[in-house]
């Protein structure tokens, strides 16, 4: 594919957005229901992306760039809340017209720690737990998603991690599972395994669940994060393949780089997979 990278914002339309370090301010007049599906995929967010940024300053942000799906971190959805602020944040999302799609990554190394995020998700009203269980507490986990019906999906970290490195490290642990157990793969730690991304996606569709989309300067353990499409994972073949599959969840964005002024990167990226979109 022979497309500018200019291109991409250009058809993204972009450019309109007004990407000053000037407060942004919700506008009573902008559509909160739009439809932020790109080519029968459904591009959303990350909220670590946003990790510098406050609750009401990310959803001014993805209303902008005109996210609906997001998966929230604890910066923006505490831990600590109670059922009643938990339920206040939710409510407040969601009148601004997004979608709570899920939290996390969430890391699970006790039993204590299973029961406290199953109870934090069922508080917060979340679908799913994007996590990383311990594969000794497996068997509790599952018990705790046929308890409460809240999904979970898997997320494999990359080369240091020794619990669940690969998708195929996930796969393999869950695939005799409640059917409501499966894998979010990012395709940043999955290349920095040496691993096509878009071939593992094929390898393990009936179970993927979620997705996370970034990129990555090189396939290697020290590959460094970057803004999309300045990198070398082909996230064209990504998209396709995720067409081809006929993928119903959420692509979420995550842009981990330049955390303190997020929002630039995250514009051009968000540009670059529309624009992407706009001709595969």
């Amino acid at each position: 594919m022979a497309l500018s990278r200019k291109n991409f914002i250009k058809t993204s339309g972009l450019g309109a957005l007004a990407l000053s370090t000037a407060s942004f301010t919700a506008n009573s007049n902008s559509k909160k229901t739009a439809n932020n599906t790109d080519h029968q995929l459904n591009i959303g967010l990350a909220s670590y992306t946003l990790r510098k940024y406050s609750l009401d300053e990310l959803i001014d942000i993805t209303e902008r760039l005109r996210l609906k799906d997001v998966a929230f971190k604890s910066f923006h959805l505490p831990y600590e809340a109670n059922k009643k602020e938990l339920t206040y944040i939710r409510e407040k999302v969601t009148a601004r017209g997004l979608n709570l799609y899920g939290g996390g990554v969430i890391y699970m190394k006790s039993p204590e720690d299973v029961e406290t995020y199953f109870n934090y998700a069922d508080n917060a009203g979340l679908p799913m737990i994007i996590g990383a269980p311990e594969h000794d507490l497996l068997p509790l986990v599952e018990q705790k998603v046929k308890e409460t019906g809240i999904k979970l999906a898997i997320h494999n970290h990359g080369p240091e991690d020794v619990v669940f490195p690969s998708p195929k490290s996930v796969y393999e642990k869950i695939k005799g599972l409640d059917s409501r157990i499966g894998l979010c793969i990012d395709v940043g730690h999955t290349f920095r395994l040496g691993l096509d991304p878009a071939e593992e996606l094929i390898k393990y569709q009936d179970k993927l669940f979620d997705v996370h989309i970034k990129d990555i300067d090189a396939p290697i353990e020290k590959g460094q994060k970057t803004i999309l499409g300045h990198g070398k994972i082909d996230l064209p073949a990504i998209l396709s393949t995720l067409k081809k599959i006929n993928y119903a969840g959420i692509v979420a964005i995550e842009y981990e780089k330049d955390a303190n002024h997020a929002i630039y990167g995250l514009s051009e990226s968000v540009g670059y997979i529309r624009g992407v979109l706009k001709m595969i």
